[in-house]
């Protein structure tokens, strides 16, 4: 099997908004720019047996993404995401995610297996909302018995979470990214100091989780790990919409530390990426590499 340094679980889908279709998925998103930044990245999904399922292994090829883990599902369709502005802020998003669908019933195969137990400076991506149905997540409990980092991203888009759940997933992490908001919640169930900086220093501490990643939209990113606070204000761009920009930010993180830059550059480069991403349409657009270097330059 080809060595993978990166997996990615969860859902492929179809973003509908109001005027186009988008291919997405948080997972499927972070795969696209590891492999825009040449990380060997699998993607582990399923997709029904539809038009809109052929279309997304079509599309994932003409990213140069491998679909040999992409299970092909006869009885539920694809999935799909009908997404709107939200009437208080028109560049953030609201999601209706549709259920029961193909990547609910993600099968643990023998070359998941195998995938899984690939050795060395390896990764598992995965988020809470592909654990949301037994069978998938009876996969990602079998994943998360092999070798690889664990990076959970959370992404907590009710009711397709429950606390219990998100308890056990934060409890095998190495790796957590999660938003302000998803801070806010998971400190209120354990009654944590106001700041950010308390509050995650102590997800840091009841966890277990030596790395803790807190998004904080137009004003950048925050990063605690080994022991140590970092802050990044992020870039200013003119804002297209903010789709896929938290994946590829989560891209950005995980290549850098691949690369074994410093928790500080690692942080501004994951920053980078993700605000370059939120200056174009759609999740997964083309871009060169030499925008996020002119970005980071400008800065």
């Amino acid at each position: 099997m080809t060595q993978y340094q990166v997996a990615c679980f969860g859902e492929v889908l179809w973003d509908i908004l109001p005027d186009k279709a988008l291919p997405g998925g948080a997972p499927m998103n972070v795969a696209y720019h590891l492999q825009q930044l040449a990380v060997p990245v699998a993607m582990i999904s399923s997709v029904g047996e539809d038009e809109s399922g052929r279309s997304l292994l079509e599309i994932m090829q003409r990213y140069q993404l491998t679909t040999d883990f992409v299970q092909k599902d006869p009885a539920h369709e694809t999935g799909k995401v009908y997404a709107r502005a939200s009437p208080d802020n028109p560049l953030e998003m609201q999601y209706e995610i549709v259920q029961p669908v193909a990547w609910d019933y993600i099968a643990f195969t023998p070359a998941l297996k195998e995938l899984a137990q690939q050795t060395g400076n390896t990764y598992l991506v995965f988020g809470s909302l592909a654990a949301r149905n037994t069978e998938s997540r009876e996969t990602l409990q079998s994943l998360l018995e092999g070798n690889r980092t664990f990076v959970l991203d959370i992404n907590l888009r009710p009711p397709h979470f429950e606390q219990e759940l998100l308890v056990g997933l934060l409890h095998q992490c190495h790796i957590l990214k999660l938003n302000e908001s998803e801070l806010a919640m998971i400190s209120s169930w354990h009654q944590w100091p106001d700041s950010m900086e308390a509050q995650v220093k102590a997800l840091s501490t009841q966890y277990a989780i030596n790395t803790v990643i807190v998004t904080l939209g137009a004003n950048g990113a925050a990063l605690f790990t080994g022991g140590k606070f970092y802050q990044h204000p992020g870039y200013k761009v003119k804002v297209a919409d903010t789709i896929g920009s938290g994946d590829a930010f989560l891209a950005g993180f995980i290549y850098s530390t691949i690369k074994q830059y410093t928790p500080a550059d690692t942080l501004s480069f994951a920053c980078a990426i993700g605000a370059l991403v939120a200056s174009y349409p759609g999740g997964c657009p083309a871009y060169q590499r030499s925008e996020i270097t002119a970005l980071l330059s400008a800065h």
